[in-house]
């Protein structure tokens, strides 16, 4: 009895060290894992911000753009009317953008996948129609 109460104490130990060593592998592994993501959520950061500069870059760069249309027209024209030109290009730019824009949302309204619906719909007219006799 002594011999099965050693092997059920030293069973008993092994199971512990083996339920101890998992827990500290898993809290190890939680560990990595956080470690990981924040090293790549600050490139992801740093990226993000570069984008940001980029895109405030590109603003003040179609402001210049928009200057040197004006200032190529002056050559032939006042400054009045190359600027006026320009900008009256502009605006005509942003009405067909934004009717462009204003179709594509309509065209994507309401956000409702459709045709799994009725397919949906389809499927559980067929399963009635099968169920019934």
């Amino acid at each position: 009895m002594t011999s099965q109460n050693s092997e059920a104490r030293s069973l008993g130990e092994l199971f512990a060290s083996v339920s101890e060593q998992s827990a500290r592998l898993v809290r190890a592994e939680i560990e990595l894992a956080k470690a990981e993501l924040a090293a790549k959520a600050k490139r992801v950061g740093a990226g993000v911000g570069m984008f940001g500069a980029a895109a405030s870059l590109a603003f003040w760069a179609v402001g210049a753009l928009v200057a040197t249309l004006i200032l190529v027209l002056a050559i032939w024209l006042p400054a009045w009317a190359a600027a006026l030109i320009v900008t009256g290009t502009m605006f005509v730019t942003i009405a067909l953008l934004v009717l462009f824009g204003k179709n594509q949302v309509e065209k994507g309204s309401p956000p409702v996948p459709e045709a799994a619906i009725a397919s949906i719909k389809e499927d559980l007219e067929a399963v009635k129609k099968g169920v019934q006799p």
